[in-house]
């Protein structure tokens, strides 16, 4: 597997697969055409039927100034949903092209290329053999990622907490309607300051987490900088819960650290052994693979043992097996937003399931993962990020 580096990103939202990515291969594509006077790309799949509601034109053109940008939804015969055609053109005449996959979570493949991020850092190559290599040597998951990195984890690690932070504490402070056409007001501020007159303390944390999850999807809704954990689409539930063990329960940042390597950890697995696009497999590889990570990462901070913590893993990835993708008119704000908010007490609730009941377990975290990548090829192009059913079909603004 690689390194658990890639699975953090910083970038612009509304969408890694969308924007994070086709912008990162534009980057890449320009660099090696430096003597192009025009540049046209085209998208097919998910991302020509619902880029231009994600900002994928723009994200292009960022990196691509003046880029012809042509959405193709015909063609249907592709290797990969977030598929783009880049070409380089110089005094009219084609001087270089490139096909580029949007793999999920920024991270892109190049057609006949190694990935840029594909050396491997761990021979292991599922979460059992992780476990057993913890258990071999004595280690905690934490302990067991720290020898396995190199020296520069800390610093990226560091990098994303930060960036994940500032998110949360823009987004707290801001108000007014998020772009793209809907009318959807933000909410975190008023969730966050709102409170019941006889409120109890599960309720507080529970609103006060949801409104940290709507704080930084609102944030990446309006376009600006997020983490993606593991994509830009469900970049608020680890934030969220992680945030609130630090401010609110006093969890020390080293220990914060410790948690988001492990999360890190379970969404390597995740995306070397399923997907973690939603183009792909669905919500579920997006918010599925968010709440596991959260889960995961909520249960090593708590102490708990390697079993308790595949097991808080395993229960947060079944209870969102088949969760469809059907954003609102292309947007990452119906049902994305107030989803985050679900996973991320939905994760907590999973830690607390496993405590108490890891022993009986039956399910292991590789079979729900191999679970829901089959589930996610089975489940129809509609419900694929393609804005082509479910909500996207019914829902009429008013």
């Amino acid at each position: 597997m690689r390194t658990i580096k890639s699975v953090y990103k910083i970038g612009n939202g509304p969408s890694s697969s969308h924007t994070v990515g086709p912008f990162h291969a534009a980057q890449i594509f320009g660099a090696r055409y430096p003597e192009a006077d025009h540049f046209r790309v085209t998208l097919f799949g998910s991302l020509a039927f619902t880029g231009e509601g994600h900002g994928t034109g723009h994200a292009i053109r960022s990196a691509l100034p003046g880029a012809e940008v042509i959405f193709n939804q015909e063609e249907t015969d592709l290797p990969h949903p977030n598929t783009m055609r880049f070409e380089a053109c110089r005094d009219g005449r084609l001087i270089g092209s490139n096909r580029m996959f949007s793999i999920g979570g920024g991270s892109i493949r190049i057609e006949n290329e190694a990935s840029e991020d594909e050396r491997l850092v761990y021979p292991q190559k599922n979460f059992a053999e992780i476990v057993q290599a913890c258990r071999d040597n004595g280690l905690t998951l934490a302990q067991f990622i720290w020898r396995m990195e190199d020296d520069g984890l800390r610093a990226s690690l560091t990098a994303a907490w930060e960036a994940m932070k500032d998110a949360i504490r823009r987004g707290l402070s801001a108000e007014g309607i998020l772009p793209g056409g809907l009318g959807v007001a933000r909410k975190a501020k008023l969730l966050h300051e709102k409170r019941c007159y006889n409120e109890s303390d599960d309720v507080t944390m529970n609103r006060v987490i949801a409104s940290y999850a709507y704080a930084v999807m609102e944030e990446n809704a309006d376009e600006h900088i997020v983490v993606t954990a593991p994509t830009c689409g469900s970049c608020g539930v680890l934030p969220a819960v992680l945030y609130y063990m630090h401010s609110e329960r006093g969890f020390p940042e080293n220990e914060i650290l410790d948690a988001l390597a492990v999360a890190g950890l379970i969404g390597n697995v995740i995306r070397t052994n399923a997907s973690i696009s939603g183009a792909e497999c669905g919500c579920q590889a997006e918010i599925g693979s968010a709440c596991s990570m959260t889960a995961a990462a909520l249960a090593s901070l708590y102490g708990l043992n390697i079993d308790q913590i595949e097991y808080a893993a395993e229960i947060a990835m079944e209870h969102n097996l088949g969760l469809t993708c059907d954003p609102v008119k292309g947007l990452v704000q119906i049902p994305c937003i107030e989803r985050n908010a679900v996973a991320a007490m939905r994760a907590i609730s999973s830690v607390n399931l496993s405590r108490f009941l890891y022993s009986t377990r039956k399910i292991s975290f590789d079979e729900v993962v191999a679970t829901m990548y089959r589930t996610g090829k089975d489940m129809d192009e509609k419900y694929r990020e393609t804005s082509h059913g479910g909500l996207a079909r019914l829902y009429r603004p008013e």
